[in-house]
């Protein structure tokens, strides 16, 4: 039985906590196109008659469910880690909006076929601003109320309130209900957990549209395609809202994110010290993986079975790419063998709890030992890691990493003989022929989202000046098809990246992931040793 398995239950709209099944039947008359359901007190099942499946909805059985059950496991009553730094977070974006109400759904349960959903992973900006991680919460929504008559917001999350035994929901509803999923914290867990007061999410567009009425109230914005339902509730309470104005809420949410505080990068260092344990476990099981049918699997098994035991999950579909697949940047099917002699590009990230993810990426050779061909261009994009780290440090703009590693790219394609012109005119806007072989940018913001920060302005990305306290990848590289006719026969089906995840300093930049070997020999003795 699949946790995302859809009991054949009637789903009930509007419940109101506490409620029995019986009471919201009562309340509601019945509709064409409705499932039969069970009549209040009637003794025998009923079932929708569409179903080949059947669930007990009699009176004594309803009695009989909700009877003879000991306490519920007690609250958890402690404040997580990160409520204080999530304090903090909601007051700098109440400074930026005041006087606005601003929503942001946590996103709601996807589906993935027919009645199996996909797990849940709440939206970034809920999670950044709430402190909760892993699978907390489907269907919540955090709201900012402006204070009436005062400066600020009050915060409020929004959250589906946990179901009595007595109610449907409790045995029958294979979303929500306790016997299908476990028990859901109380509304009082989640306030000593996050610090926020806490309502029942029935209450949301009541309480919204009285914030709405304040007549100090300037307007609501929200993330709109967090949640379809939420939209569909919040909008209509809103006058016409100014052009853009959730594009720039979403923008500042995710600018918001940029500069990391305490909390967040101790969650990285966890988030990066789990991804090299990980890649140590790939080198153990790579001589599994040569010769099997789908060797590129038995990698992301062994890299994806790591992160969901050590952390919540890879931060992103592992890259597992042997000999020519490492020529395709998100190369995903991983379905390929691996073969003695080949290069292996994984790029690969372990999310913890707190749902923040590494992002790293080594190329190994499978034997243990690069062929020369191998070394040349490994070494190419080593020297293009090299001379980003050698230009980053605050007050550099982030561009700057990305033209100084693609100088050295330029320089090695033409000293091969890849380029239709030097490697100074490559380099020019008009040129770019270098980009051929390494088309991606050498660097991302990093964080919550593999790809962080991406709804940021260019002037606070592309275009702004390096901080303390940011995170971003360097990952240059050099992909040379099997079937490119403009390189080197012997360079042919050669696929090299290095990734690396950087802290900011107030002096410099630290490499959170250089323990994992980047040279080629100390790759050769680091791969050696585990094996």
């Amino acid at each position: 039985m699949t946790s995302g398995a859809t009991s054949q239950t009637t789903q009930l709209d509007g419940e109101v906590e506490g409620a029995t099944v019986e009471d919201v039947l009562d309340a509601r008359a019945p509709e064409a196109g409705d499932p039969v359901v069970a009549v209040p007190g009637a003794e025998e099942d009923a079932e929708d008659e569409r179903s080949h499946r059947s669930t007990p909805r009699s009176a004594a059985f309803r009695r009989f469910i909700a009877e003879g059950w000991g306490p519920r496991p007690a609250e958890d009553l402690g404040a997580a880690p990160s409520a204080p730094f999530a304090a903090r977070r909601r007051e700098v974006l109440s400074s930026l909006f005041p006087h606005e109400v601003l929503v942001v759904p946590a996103g709601t349960l996807v589906r993935r076929s027919n009645d199996t959903d996909y797990r849940f992973r709440p939206h970034s900006a809920f999670a950044h601003l709430t402190g909760l991680g892993t699978d907390r919460e489907a269907d919540a929504v955090l709201v900012l109320h402006p204070r009436a008559g005062a400066e600020g917001h009050e915060a409020v999350l929004y959250v589906r309130p946990q179901a009595g035994r007595e109610t449907e929901e409790f045995f029958a509803d294979a979303r929500y209900g306790e016997l299908w999923v476990g028990v859901r914290p109380t509304l009082r867990e989640f306030e000593a957990q996050t610090g926020i007061t806490c309502h029942d999410v029935a209450a949301l567009a009541d309480e919204v549209a009285a914030s709405m009425a304040e007549g100090t109230t300037t307007g609501l914005r929200l993330v709109p395609d967090a949640d379809p339902a939420v939209t569909g509730t919040v909008l209509p309470l809103r006058p016409t809202p100014p052009e853009a104005a959730d594009d720039e809420f979403v923008t500042a949410l995710s600018e918001l994110r940029l500069v990391k505080d305490e909390h967040e990068v101790a969650q990285m260092r966890e988030a990066v010290a789990a991804s090299v344990r990980g890649f140590e476990e790939v080198v153990r099981v790579l001589p599994r993986a040569v010769g099997h049918p789908r060797g590129e699997r038995v990698v992301e098994a062994a890299f994806d079975g790591h992160a969901r035991v050590e952390g919540n999950a890879v931060g992103y579909e592992t890259i597992s790419a042997a000999g020519n697949h490492a020529c395709t940047l998100h190369w995903i099917r991983n379905d390929g063998a691996i073969a003695p002699g080949q290069l292996l590009l994984l790029d690969a990230g372990v999310e913890v709890d707190s749902l923040y993810t590494a992002d790293v990426t080594r190329t190994l050779p499978v034997d243990g030992t690069f062929t020369d061909a191998q070394r040349r261009v490994y070494q190419a994009v080593l020297d293009a890691s090299e001379a980003a780290f050698a230009v980053a440090r605050p007050g550099v703009r982030f561009r700057e990493v990305h033209e100084a590693a693609m100088r050295v790219v330029a320089d090695r394609l033409s000293a091969w003989g890849m380029l239709p012109v030097d490697a100074a005119s490559s380099l020019e806007p008009g040129g770019q022929f270098h980009r051929r072989w390494m088309p991606h940018g050498t660097s991302h913001h990093l964080g919550l989202d593999v790809h962080d920060c991406a709804q940021a302005r260019r002037e606070m990305y592309l275009d702004a000046e390096l901080r303390e306290g940011m995170i971003f990848t360097i990952e240059p590289g050099i992909y040379i098809k099997a079937e490119d006719e403009l390189a080197p026969e012997e360079l042919r089906g050669i696929g090299v990246r290095i990734e690396d995840d950087v802290l900011v300093t107030a002096d410099g930049v630290e490499n959170l992931t250089a323990v994992l070997a980047r040279t080629p020999d100390a790759v050769e003795a680091w791969m050696a040793s585990l094996r």
